[in-house]
This record gives C-alpha cells, sequence and structure tokens, in this order.
C-alpha cells in the first residue's frame, strides 16, 4: 500500500528532498520471514528506527553487517559518513531519558528523521497495521507532509501458533478471535463459545482470563498452550487446560512476549509440532571457523533448528616470504606449468590477490590443466572465470585427487611440472604422490594460517563447563587451535568432525569423536550432526524420557578418547 500524495522518486541533486518513509513489518523474530519488499528497503536504508532492541541484529544480521561488540563505545551514527558501514539506528522505543516514546513522541522522531530526505525505514514488531501504532504513526507522516508505504509483516498472531504446530483453523473450527488481554475491561462473556481464541499479553493475567472463561461457560478442560520467544530457536511451549494454565506457566516460568491459544486447535500440537522437534531445536552450537568461511555452516544449522556461535579459531595470512609466490606467479604466465592444483577457496583467493596486484587475470591461465578439491574451490575457480579440469570423483580431499590424477606421460604431457598453492601447515601428501605418479611438484606456500586471539572469558567458560551443546570441526587447525585458545570442550559435548584426519586430530587430544561426517564437507557434517540429533531425541522418546540437549546432561567424569 502506497501513499499516493508523494512520490517515492529519489530527489535529483541540488532538488528539494523526498520527504519518505517505509513503514516495514519484521515479523515476529525470524529473520527468514522477512518479506523480499522488506530486505530490498533494508539494503537500501540509510536510516532505520526500530521498534525493539533485537531489530538491530536483525538488520545486521540479514544485511551481512558486523555486529555491534559489548564493550565498544562507538556507535555506527559516531562515524563520518563516508566510513558509514549500513544504515544509522535511531531508537523508535526509548527516548534519550530512558523512557518508552508515546505515539506522539515516536511520530515526531520518524517525521524529523524523514525530513532530512534520507531513506528511512520504519522497521516495526509483527505487521504495521496489525495490532500495531502503524496506522497512527502514517497519520502522523500524512498530516505533516511526509510521503510513506506500507510493508505488512508476518503477524505473530498466527505466526507463533504455527511455529508451536497448532492451526488456528480447522474444517471443524472455523471461528478466530484475538483478544489484546491488557485493555482495561474484557467482557469474557462474549468469548463462551467454541471459537478459538488467540489472547496477547496474557502472560500476567492468565489465571484471571482462565477464570472468568470458565465462568463465562467454557470447560475447565479446554485446551490452552502459552508459547514464548515464538518463531526462534528458544522457543518454548506448553499445553495445558483453563483449569491449570496458571500454575503450569508459573512452574515453566513463562514470560512475555508470548502468545496463548485456547480451544481445541491446541490439541493438534501433538501431532502437528514441527518447528520444536527439528533435530537440532535449541541446540548451542560451537563453530571454530575463519569469521569469513563460518556463514553457510551457520546458516545449515540453524535449519535444522540450531543455535549456532561463531569463535574465529584462524586467521589467513599472506606468506612471510612472499617471493616463492611471485616467482611461481612468473612462471605460470612464461608456460612452465602443465598443471596448477587448488586445495582450497584460500588458496584461489591467494592466487587470484597476486594476480590482481601484477594487474593480470584469468585469460593468463591459457593452456594450462586446473584441479580442484571440493565444490566451494572449483565455485570460487568459476567465478574467476575458470573452469577445473579436474575435480575428485569420490573423497574430496587429496587423497580423492590423487586417485584421479594422471601419471605423467612424456609423450602426450609437454610439461612435467605441477604449481601447488597451499597453506603453510598442509599435509605432504599431495605432494608425495604426485612425485609417485612422475610429476614435478613447485609446493609453494600461498598463504599462512595462524592462531586467532582467544574469545571472550564468557565463551571460554562455556566451552569448558558443557553450556555449549556440540562443536563443530572442519579441520585440524580448528581442533589444535581451539583447544589452544579457549581449552577442552566438556565431556557433555558432542564432538562432530569433517572427516578421519580431523578425527585423528580431535583424539590425539582427547576428545571422544561422536559424528563423523560421511563426506568431507560442511554440508555432509551438518547432516550428520543432525542425523545424530534425530537419533538421539527418538531413542528418548521411546525409552520414555524427556527429551534434553546434551548440555542438560552431563557425566561427572571428563570424556576419554575412544580406542580403534
Amino acid at each position: 500500500m502506497t501513499n499516493q500524495n508523494t512520490s517515492s522518486t529519489p530527489a535529483r541533486p541540488g532538488a528539494r528532498p523526498v520527504k519518505w518513509v517505509s513503514f516495514v513489518g519484521s515479523g515476529p523474530g525470524d529473520p527468514g520471514l522477512l518479506t523480499v519488499r522488506a530486505v530490498e528497503l533494508l539494503l537500501d536504508a540509510e536510516i532505520v528506527i526500530t521498534e525493539v532492541a533485537a531489530h538491530e541484529g536483525l538488520v545486521r544480521s540479514v544485511l551481512g553487517l558486523p555486529v555491534h561488540v559489548e564493550g565498544d563505545e562507538s556507535q555506527p551514527g559516531d562515524q563520518p559518513a563516508e566510513q558509514q558501514v549500513g544504515p544509522v539506528f535511531v531508537d523508535g522505543g526509548f527516548g534519550e531519558d530512558g523512557q518508552p516514546l508515546t505515539h506522539a513522541a515516536r511520530a515526531k522522531v520518524i517525521v524529523r528523521q524523514a525530513k532530512t530526505g534520507k531513506r528511512v525505514v520504519r522497521l516495526m514488531a509483527g505487521d504495521p497495521f496489525l495490532y500495531a501504532s502503524g496506522p497512527e504513526e502514517a497519520q502522523a507522516c500524512t498530516k505533516a507532509g511526509v510521503g510513506f508505504e506500507i510493508v505488512p509483516g508476518v503477524s505473530s498472531v498466527s505466526a507463533v501458533p504455527t511455529y508451536a504446530g497448532i492451526p488456528l483453523t480447522t474444517k471443524n473450527h472455523r471461528e478466530v478471535a484475538v483478544v489484546t488481554c491488557n485493555d482495561v475491561k474484557i467482557d469474557w462473556d462474549s468469548y463462551a463459545t467454541d471459537a478459538t481464541l488467540v489472547l496477547l499479553s496474557a502472560v500476567g493475567s492468565i489465571g484471571e482470563i482462565a477464570e472468568q472463561l470458565i465462568a463465562a461457560g467454557r470447560s475447565a478442560d479446554t485446551s490452552v498452550s502459552m508459547t514464548s520467544t515464538g518463531t526462534l530457536t528458544d522457543q518454548q511451549t506448553i499445553v495445558s487446560t483453563l483449569a491449570h494454565i496458571a500454575a503450569d506457566a508459573r512452574d515453566a516460568e513463562m514470560a512475555p512476549p508470548a502468545i496463548t491459544v485456547v480451544g481445541p486447535v491446541v490439541d493438534l500440537r501433538e501431532t502437528l509440532s514441527w518447528f520444536e522437534t527439528k533435530p537440532l531445536f535449541g541446540w548451542r552450537v560451537l563453530v571454530p571457523r575463519t569469521k569469513e568461511q563460518a556463514g553457510g555452516l551457520s546458516s545449515r544449522l540453524r535449519g535444522f533448528g540450531a543455535v549456532p556461535e561463531e569463535v574465529p579459531t584462524i586467521s589467513v595470512e599472506p606468506p612471510r616470504n612472499p617471493q616463492q609466490m611471485d616467482k611461481a606467479v612468473r612462471g605460470l604466465v612464461e608456460g612452465r606449468y602443465e598443471w596448477i592444483a587448488f586445495t582450497s577457496v584460500n588458496a584461489v583467493r591467494a592466487v587470484r590477490e597476486k594476480f590482481e596486484e601484477y594487474g593480470l587475470d584469468a585469460r593468463a591461465f591459457s593452456g594450462l590443466k586446473i584441479a580442484a578439491v571440493g565444490d566451494k574451490t572449483a565455485a570460487a575457480l568459476g567465478d574467476w572465470g575458470l573452469n577445473s579440469d579436474l575435480v575428485p570423483s569420490g573423497e574430496q580431499s587429496a587423497r580423492g585427487l590423487l586417485e584421479d590424477w594422471p601419471p605423467y606421460d612424456d609423450v602426450l604431457d609437454p610439461i612435467n611440472r605441477v604449481f601447488l598453492p597451499r597453506a603453510d601447515i598442509a599435509t605432504e601428501t599431495l605432494v608425495a604422490g604426485l612425485v609417485d605418479l612422475g610429476w614435478e611438484v613447485d609446493d609453494v606456500t600461498a598463504y599462512r594460517t595462524v592462531r586467532a586471539a582467544p574469545p571472550p572469558a564468557s565463551t571460554r567458560e562455556a566451552i569448558k563447563s558443557g553450556r555449549f551443546d556440540a562443536v563443530v570441526f572442519t579441520s585440524s587447525s580448528t581442533v589444535r587451535n581451539l583447544v589452544g585458545i579457549a581449552g577442552k570442550p566438556h565431556a557433555s559435548t558432542i564432538i562432530a568432525v569433517i572427516g578421519p584426519a580431523t578425527a585423528k586430530t580431535a583424539e590425539e587430544h582427547g576428545l571422544r569423536v561422536d559424528v563423523l561426517a560421511p563426506n568431507p564437507s560442511m554440508e555432509d557434517l551438518v547432516d550428520a550432526l543432525a542425523d545424530f540429533g534425530a537419533a538421539r531425541r527418538a531413542s528418548m522418546l521411546e525409552s520414555g524420557q524427556p527429551v534434553t540437549k546434551p548440555s542438560e546432561r552431563r557425566p561427572s567424569t571428563r570424556r576419554k578418547a575412544s580406542s580403534k
């Protein structure tokens, strides 16, 4: 919906700035529920007026912006405009005095920001026009001559019950009533039928509400659900009855924000619960990787319901002596090599950076055969405009590459030399294997992996005390470096590794490997951990035990490496 009184076309240089606000619904909390239009506007925004504390983190996550670190007193708006990364965030929930803003005061903030002529997004929880202050704020914009558009969002009214596995309507239950329970007086006699009730802001008064609904004629055995922090991985749902919901909510320490549903539809949760039954739901998973490489792994973990926490353990830096790389790149241009073998994305990046330094491009690879280990490495080459002539048909590793690598043939191969750019800590497996096949190898250190700084003390304590449910190791170096900077994971923590070499390193450090990826890829590693979580959950249900996370069931002794 768009206010037609003011054009949304950006102002021309020197022209009067366009006064415009985009009211955007953020949904109930899960960033994946933002609409395509919402993300487009956030990507283009210069100012984002938030509503709740979580909004800045949500926007930064969606846009891939750095998260503000506690203890860093600088704020985005403190930087010069040319150094600003992402939009400026303006608090629309509280004033400078720390007090909640009234509707009128918030409207003034919005109008004032719009009059700067910058691209302003007013981010609102849920949907701007459903149980929100969007109408009042939009009317204030109209009065001030500020144009606006409304971008609907997914409302918690429907989304939270859906994430709890509770449909608000079925073929037998078609009526739904939504009641905001912080109103001064509610006539509960009007809700005495079997219609489904969705109660907002009911946590503190649920006992009184239940009593009045029973007095109005609802059965004391009517099913009731209460879901807090809905759509997020710390979502919690309890199911009770009108007679017992107050006590059960108190025992479960339920707290706002929460959505309460009353009616027979609640009973369907037993078969329709899908979110809280994900194999890694609520698991706090440690991801010890370089920061730039953790995104895809963390995203896949979230898909299985986990809460990933990225802890950089290594940093990629140039080699101490760049002359070896300089010589190899010159040799590549001069036609010295028959093959170049890339074993990682970092190797591709290192060679590409060296090419850019010399003013070269992908045309220098003309006539050169290219080998790549892994789909990600091949994709990085593809982004450079290069196709891989050889990718392992089986195991994506140096060993797998050797199984497919052709032996040197002095008749078919005019040159017998291979350029192998790699990390300073790489094993000699590939070099030795190529030599055995008759090739000469220029084994060049293209980049160094160095140990990162230790994580915060709170993270180190969580690692050692078992507050992480699992840790995923993607290389031997991540094992060594994590133990070096943070200590060993607790015995209760599930250890998942990407391959046999990483498993061996973990065992050498006194860790028992619980999950081994069937193939050395991040996708297979996460899938294997999810399979482990699903089997663990099924076993608990089959034995009649409550489903708990590994961090909630801690053995008294530390894990010992398993003998093999």
